[in-house]
């Protein structure tokens, strides 16, 4: 199916505008690198990270001196209401001064292309990640563990805070300064982005239609297992209105997260290692109570996403509980070394109230998945397609054509 237009579709809330500041231009190159020192058990229903998980923030574009932005690099102040209600705190953007010259992309012969050094930074933390993955894969476990390599496509934003005020914005910034501060990807994208997507970019990488789904996504916090999210994939029998579980996961948990600011772009770009986590055995009991509170949904186009429960049957008994539903409709598109899937997103988090609707682009790197996972980890084949991937993203995924705000 072709990209649904938002005045089509069915919702109470409609998405924000995307934060996108006018293009900038070339090669930041100091990242910041740092384990956490947390366990994943997380409150459920928030995004897990592994307790090796890396994380490192970079910026590419303009040229640099040495660890430092060059001047007529600042902060500008963006709205984004739905990060602002769950943070409580103002939002920054990377922007420039129409004063910093934006050069040819190609760069000089002795200079590193930007795909090339964000590739290169990218595989220090995929090689060293990826073990820890394999390590999970063939050790003992409950779960089927399937990791992939994606991309997400947005802009980075910084959260003010008193060590960096909003009132400063518009002074330039340095390294130290940003390393301070919270970050948030946003990769919720505008319409004319979606629509170039679908009607150009799609064609020119040579990606063929796969499968179009309208999902159903329903989490559960488990009592019996802290800080665990169980996700349930359904499918609606319209005959019927009710849905249909049809997959049981456990939230996937983050193994390396790669923000890269692309300062003569649009758009930046997030390079994650995921592994998802399926259940390859359940008890009758688990599956009846799951199943029970599937069933209880009651399928409502105007409630936040797409879903509600009537009174008392959000639980069962001691051990399950609603904690948040997603209504997705995507359409996927592949070849034989990635697929993209392009989608719509109503979401619900019932705890704290709050849902937002969103599009979204991301693109998964299965044959840069499928090599790690064959052959020894470090190899120039697998450092090759990454430099690939990277530049084709750079060319065709991180420009808008027309500046947002």
């Amino acid at each position: 199916m072709a990209y649904v237009p938002r005045h089509k579709r069915h919702s109470k809330e409609s998405a924000g505008p995307s934060p996108v500041p006018v293009s900038l231009s070339r090669e930041f190159k100091k990242g910041l690198n740092f384990r956490s020192p947390k366990t994943n058990a997380h409150q459920s229903g928030n995004i897990v990270y592994a307790n090796t998980a890396t994380y490192r923030w970079l910026a590419v574009g303009l040229d640099a001196d040495g660890d430092h932005l060059p001047s007529g690099v600042f902060l500008m102040p963006v709205s984004v209401k739905a990060v602002e209600r769950r943070s409580g705190e103002k939002l920054l953007a990377l922007g420039k001064s129409c004063m910093v010259n934006e050069e040819d992309e190609s760069g000089q012969d002795h200079r590193k292309k930007p795909w090339e050094h964000i590739a290169e930074t990218v595989m220090q933390d995929l090689v060293s990640s990826f073990e820890v993955v394999r390590s999970e894969i063939n050790g003992p476990s409950f779960e089927l563990i399937k990791p992939m390599l994606v991309a997400r496509f947005g802009k980075n934003l910084f959260r003010g805070s008193p060590s960096f005020p909003v009132e400063t914005c518009g002074a330039m910034v340095t390294e130290a300064s940003l390393k301070r501060m919270k970050k948030t990807f946003y990769s919720n994208l505008p319409s004319f982005y979606m629509e170039n997507v679908t009607h150009k970019v799609i064609p020119e990488i040579g990606l063929s239609f796969e499968d179009e789904k309208d999902i159903y996504h329903v989490k559960f916090c488990d009592n019996s297992r802290p800080g665990v999210t169980i996700c349930c994939k359904c499918n609606v029998i319209k005959a019927e209105q009710r849905l249909e579980l049809y997959k049981v996961e456990l939230g996937q948990t983050r193994h390396m997260v790669v923000d890269v600011s692309c300062l003569n772009k649009d758009l930046d770009v997030r390079l994650m290692l995921r592994a998802k986590r399926l259940f390859v055995a359940i008890s009758e009991t688990e599956k009846n109570s799951i199943g029970d509170l599937i069933t209880s949904a009651v399928l409502d186009s105007t409630a936040k996403g797409g879903l509600r429960w009537p009174l008392r049957k959000g639980f069962s008994g001691d051990r399950y509980r609603v904690i948040g539903a997603w209504h997705t409709v995507s359409t996927s598109y592949n070849n034989s070394s990635m697929r993209l899937k392009v989608k719509h997103a109503n979401r619900h988090d019932f705890r704290y109230n709050q849902g937002q609707v969103t599009e979204e682009v991301t693109l998964k790197l299965n044959g840069i998945t499928s090599e790690l996972n064959g052959q020894s980890l470090g190899t120039d084949s697998v450092s090759d397609m990454l430099k690939d991937a990277v530049k084709m993203m750079w060319e065709h995924f991180l420009s808008c054509g027309t500046p947002v705000i």
